[in-house]
């Protein structure tokens, strides 16, 4: 699954964060959200699509699962792209 990311806007501090932003997959375009924790037990990212998005991508044959946790994934391990002007340190930890 070739899955890219990309962070529309993100509120919040390095503790937690609110992060909104599109995902691509083969062409096709879906909006999320997700939360990012972080400090006590490391980073942790919990990443939501909508019920319409869910139904979108059972019809195009994809797992939700597989999909949310390759979303999650790449959050995590900042395989994404930024808006002009915001940077990763105003919320990732180093």
């Amino acid at each position: 699954m070739n899955l890219k990311v990309h962070i529309n806007n993100v509120h919040g501090s390095q503790m937690a964060a609110k992060i909104t932003g599109t995902f691509t997959i083969d062409a096709h375009s879906f909006r999320f959200n997700a939360i990012a924790f972080g400090r006590i037990g490391g980073q942790n990212i919990g990443a939501k699509i909508s019920k319409i998005t869910e139904r979108e991508l059972e019809k195009l044959g994809y797992n939700v699962d597989e999909v949310i946790d390759s979303l999650q994934s790449n959050l995590l391990q900042g395989d994404l792209t930024l808006p002009e002007g915001l940077k990763r340190e105003s919320f990732v930890d180093d």
